[in-house]
């Protein structure tokens, strides 16, 4: 049987990653900002005299006198409160992520929102460790672009966040990460010993992804083998929390057993698309496991 082995974890240049992130020193704004924009010595006087004078912060002075744009004030802050944003190569690269890519706007504070819900229900004191596997009717009703949100949301706690691509039907995670997608999920559950299987998300420290790896021709067969649910279970062993992808509820009851292996689920449903029918049949089909169902949630795209 195919075990998980915590070596196998690397970042994206295939360094090993160490169990606990390394500290982060605290330092000042304005070194930050003078660092990754590379102001001279004459440039950063200047910016504390026009600070003085103005009686404003660095980044505020440093934007006026054109030293320094408001991305560049924002990801200082990210780095002096240590809370990942993504640099402006990495937005364009991938765009779903709006809360790493932008994680002080509309759609972010939507995500802490859900993330504040879903802790207050599944990850209270004394609560048995669960994994959430966030399932939906169909397919586009936005349930990997949720599932991938999520995960960086529950990074920026700062906990060790690991987020499982299970929809081996139409993996998607490592498109939206732009990771490789050589070997994972689909490798492990088929008894193939293969290494370097989790990936560390550049520039997020505590978030890591599992891709399918190759698309199998048997997927439920594979989530139903016991195999899968002693991965999830060694997985939540050395991860603070574990989201799981899965596929849309049309192709079959591959969601709703995975749900089952991972203790909770998460539905999303598509504002104006998803029929009733269709959510109350999946809503139904996880009452009848031991998943405790978090919630539905509603996207408006």
């Amino acid at each position: 049987m195919a075990k998980f082995r915590d070596s196998s974890v690397q970042d994206s240049q295939g360094a090993s990653v160490a169990d606990e992130p390394m500290p982060v020193a605290d330092r000042a704004i304005g070194s930050i900002i003078a660092e990754s924009r590379n102001l001279t010595a004459d440039q950063v006087e200047k910016v504390l005299k026009h600070q003085r004078e103005k009686g404003v912060r660095f980044g505020e002075a440093a934007i006026a006198l054109g030293f320094a744009s408001t991305d560049d004030v924002l990801f200082a802050l990210s780095q002096q409160f240590h809370y990942p944003y993504a640099p402006e190569a990495q937005r364009k690269a991938n765009p779903e992520l709006v809360a790493l890519n932008q994680p002080f706007g509309v759609q972010a504070e939507s995500f802490r929102a859900i993330r504040s819900q879903i802790m207050m229900r599944l990850f209270n004191e004394g609560q048995e460790h669960r994994a959430i596997a966030v399932v939906s009717p169909d397919s586009g009703d936005g349930k990997t672009f949720f599932a991938a949100n999520l995960a960086v949301t529950l990074a920026q706690l700062g906990g060790r966040t690991l987020l499982v691509d299970a929809d081996m039907r139409g993996p998607r995670q490592h498109q939206v990460f732009g990771l490789s997608n050589n070997a994972g999920l689909s490798g492990i559950l088929s008894g193939r010993a293969e290494a370097q299987v989790i990936q560390q998300v550049p520039g997020v420290p505590s978030l890591f992804v599992l891709p399918v790896g190759i698309t199998p021709p048997n997927p439920l067969e594979l989530v139903e083998r016991p195999a899968f649910g002693l991965l999830i279970r060694e997985l939540l062993s050395k991860f603070d929390h574990v989201v799981v992808d899965t596929p849309a509820a049309q192709y079959g009851s591959d969601c709703a057993v995975i749900a089952a292996r991972c203790g909770a689920a998460l539905v999303v449903a598509r504002q104006n698309r998803s029929r009733v029918g269709s959510l109350e049949e999946l809503v139904s089909n996880l009452a009848e496991t031991p998943a405790k169902l978090a919630g539905v949630i509603f996207n408006e795209f």
